[in-house]
C-alpha cells in the first residue's frame, strides 16, 4: 500500500533543524521561516514512502499475541506522519492490543513532543505502562514495543523488549534498536532484588522449540524491559531506548518485526531476502514466508517501509 508521504532530499536548512533536535538544542529546532522551508522543499527532489505488512499466528496453542500499527496520520494540512509499530504480547494479548490503540496517541499528545522529543516519548511510554498496570493487566501479561514515527527525513525510534527495527542502507543492514536481553541488564536487575536464570531442565520439546533455555528475569521473562508484567515490575522497566535516525538517499527500506522472525533470520539475511523486491507488501509477505520456511514456530509480525 502507498503511504503517500514525500520526503524532501538535500534540504540543508531542515537538516540543520533536525540535527539540533537530535542534539537537544531546542532553541534552534524550529528556528526556520515557514515560507523559506516551503520554498526549499518545493525545490528539492522527493522520495515516496510505501509500506506493507504481514502477520501469521505461531504454532503454540494460544491466540495470536502480536499487534501492529502501519498507517499515516495527517496532523494538519502541512504535516503528515508515518506511524509504524510492532507489539509482541506474552501471557495473553491484552497488553499488546492496548498498546496498538493507545501508545501513539499518548506520544503525540505529550505537550512538548515537538520541543523535547526524546523525553516526551519516554514519558509517554511510562504513562502508558502505568495505565496498563492499573486498567489492563495488573500482574500477568505484557508486551514488547518497537515504534517508529517518520517525520520528514527523520525516524524517531523507540523500543522496549526484543522486537527489532533495522534499516537497509545501500544493501547493508543496520540495527537501529537494542534487544533488551536479561544478561545485558543483569546488574540492574540484581540491584533491584531480582535474578537472571534459565528455564528448568525438564520442559516439553514443543515449549523448548519456542522458549529455549534462554536467560530469564526471575526465571520467567526473556527480556529485561516490557510493558505490563506487574508481578515482575520491581525488577524490570518499561523505559525505552529512543533515538533519531536520518533517512537519506542511501536508505533503501526499514524493517520492523517481532522475534518470531529474528529468531530464525539475521539482520543481513532479512535485507538480502527482500532487497530486490520493490513492492513493500510483497516484501513483508516474503519475509514472513521465509521465516516459516526456516521453521519459526512463534507468532510473526513484519512491517516493511520502502523509500522510493
Amino acid at each position: 500500500m502507498c503511504a503517500h508521504i514525500h520526503i524532501p532530499m538535500h534540504n540543508t536548512r531542515v537538516e540543520d533543524a533536525w540535527k539540533a533536535l537530535e542534539n537537544e538544542d531546542y532553541e534552534n529546532v524550529f528556528a526556520l521561516d515557514p515560507e523559506e522551508v516551503d520554498n526549499e522543499i518545493s525545490a528539492s527532489s522527493v522520495r515516496t514512502v510505501t509500506h506493507g505488512f504481514s502477520m501469521v499466528k505461531g504454532k503454540l496453542n494460544h491466540a495470536m499475541e502480536d499487534y501492529i500499527v502501519a498507517e499515516t496520520k495527517q496532523l494538519d494540512h502541512e504535516t503528515e506522519l508515518g506511524l509504524y509499530a510492532i507489539f509482541d504480547g506474552h501471557s495473553g494479548e491484552r497488553v499488546a492490543e492496548y498498546l496498538q490503540s493507545h501508545l501513539f496517541d499518548s506520544i503525540l499528545n505529550e505537550l512538548d513532543f515537538w520541543t523535547d522529543t526524546k523525553n516526551a516519548v519516554k514519558r509517554a511510554y511510562r504513562k502508558t505502562d502505568d495505565d496498563i498496570l492499573e486498567r489492563v493487566a495488573s500482574s500477568r501479561g505484557g508486551s514488547t514495543a518497537v515504534t517508529v514515527i517518520l517525520i520528514n527525513k527523520e525516524t524517531l525510534v523507540g523500543n522496549v523488549g526484543d522486537s527489532r527495527a533495522i534499516i537497509s542502507k545501500a544493501g547493508v543492514a543496520q540495527q537501529i534498536t537494542l534487544d533488551h536481553e536479561p544478561r545485558s541488564e543483569q546488574d540492574v536487575i540484581e540491584s533491584k532484588g531480582g535474578h537472571v536464570s534459565k528455564m528448568p531442565e525438564v520442559i516439553t520439546k514443543k515449549v523448548f522449540d519456542v522458549l529455549g533455555k534462554v536467560p530469564r528475569v526471575d526465571g520467567q521473562l526473556a527480556m529485561a524491559r516490557a510493558f505490563g508484567d506487574g508481578k515482575l515490575k520491581e525488577h524490570i522497566t518499561s523505559e525505552p531506548d529512543v533515538s533519531i535516525k536520518m533517512i537519506d538517499e542511501g536508505t533503501d527500506f526499514l524493517i520492523l518485526a517481532s522475534d518470531g522472525l529474528w529468531k530464525v533470520m539475521s539482520n543481513q539475511e532479512a535485507v538480502d531476502t527482500i532487497k530486490h523486491i520493490e513492492d513493500a507488501q510483497e516484501a513483508a509477505e516474503e519475509l514472513v514466508g521465509e521465516a516459516l520456511h526456516r521453521q519459526s514456530v512463534d507468532d510473526i509480525s513484519c512491517i516493511v517501509v520502502r523509500f522510493e
